[in-house]
């Protein structure tokens, strides 16, 4: 499968993640604890990759896993960085307003450029960093609100401690996606069996968060394991196929393609999911969201397509041949 396809379902999916999210809702609140989502969605990712790798090894030859404790022991430190990110996120908030975390989440784009250069060693053009800096730009357009009243004030108002965690975000999901690709890609490993140890650590991380906000609450709305599928509903279910089929196309990406493909995918789909919006709920289309969308798909053809089609070089002057009458008088 080609990788313009993964990304183009990857971005669908993506977009329509806040969508479901937003419909899996009641009265404005979750019936649910949202806390079982990843979990469950890891629980799936992980029951597919066996069903994909138990396939792969009945067929000859059998597809190459390392299993040596030293290839093993890296797999669980893109969950740790994901555990670190996470209560980073929630320490942001406590500082700075939505919006300008959104905003704030935009520097991910431009850090994992940097990150994909330094530790990865692929080579950028100028053409291509010009290109990562504009889709941060026109992401960021496209969540700007109208500059009345407070709303442009909020945007620097808040303590540096707030610009602060907001760019230790930036930099922890940045390192979580360049390392999970480097980890993809440092073996010839099927794709399933590192998919499998990948998503076994991110299970038993995510239940080990689910058994420490029961023990934070006292564990007065019982074990977790008791409430697991409490206010369930179909929508609900879609939320969690959803995220597993994203996070199965992600780990395709590193393996076959790059971070940078993915970070396009992902801020294509938020402006999906802003315009999908504009139809499906009462969120009304702003001339910022128009102009981010345009700077997007400039950034987009920027960075693949090809120097030649960016840039008119000068052709090159051909040799004029010239004849030369090689006879001689006598010849006459």
């Amino acid at each position: 499968m080609q990788w313009y396809v993964v990304a183009s379902l990857l971005t669908v999916l993506t977009s329509s993640q806040g969508i479901l999210t937003t419909l899996s809702q009641s009265n404005g609140g979750y019936k649910y604890d949202y806390a079982t989502i990843p979990f469950l969605a890891e629980i799936f990712k992980l029951i597919v990759s066996s069903i994909f790798l138990w396939r792969e090894c009945k067929k000859s030859p059998p597809p190459r896993m390392t299993t040596e404790w030293k290839s093993v022991r890296l797999y669980p430190i893109p969950s740790i960085i994901y555990l670190i990110h996470n209560n980073v996120q929630f320490a942001t908030l406590t500082y700075v307003d939505t919006s300008t975390y959104q905003i704030l989440g935009n520097l991910k784009i431009v850090t994992t450029g940097i990150l994909f250069r330094l530790f990865l060693k692929r080579k950028l053009s100028t053409l291509q960093w010009m290109a990562i800096v504009l889709l941060a730009v026109g992401t960021t357009t496209s969540q700007v609100k109208g500059c009345g009243g407070a709303s442009c004030e909020s945007l620097f108002s808040s303590p540096i401690q707030g610009y602060m965690l907001g760019v230790l975000s930036a930099c922890l999901s940045a390192l979580a996606g360049v390392y999970t690709e480097f980890l993809m890609k440092k073996t010839n490993d099927s794709l399933y069996w590192q998919n499998v140890q990948l998503y076994t650590f991110g299970a038993i991380f995510n239940m080990a968060r689910l058994f420490a906000d029961d023990f934070r609450g006292g564990f007065e709305k019982g074990a977790w394991w008791e409430r697991l599928f409490n206010g369930y509903t179909i929508t609900t279910w879609l939320v969690v196929l959803n995220l597993g089929s994203t996070g199965l196309l992600v780990s395709w990406l590193m393996k076959y393609a790059d971070n940078i493909v993915k970070v396009y995918s992902t801020s294509m789909a938020m402006l999906l999911t802003m315009v999908l919006s504009v139809f499906l709920f009462t969120f009304k289309p702003t001339l910022q969201l128009l102009l981010g969308i345009i700077i997007c798909i400039m950034s987009l053809h920027m960075y693949f397509a090809p120097p030649t089609t960016l840039v008119d070089l000068p052709l090159k002057s051909t040799p004029v041949e010239v004849s030369v009458d090689r006879r001689t008088d006598t010849d006459s």
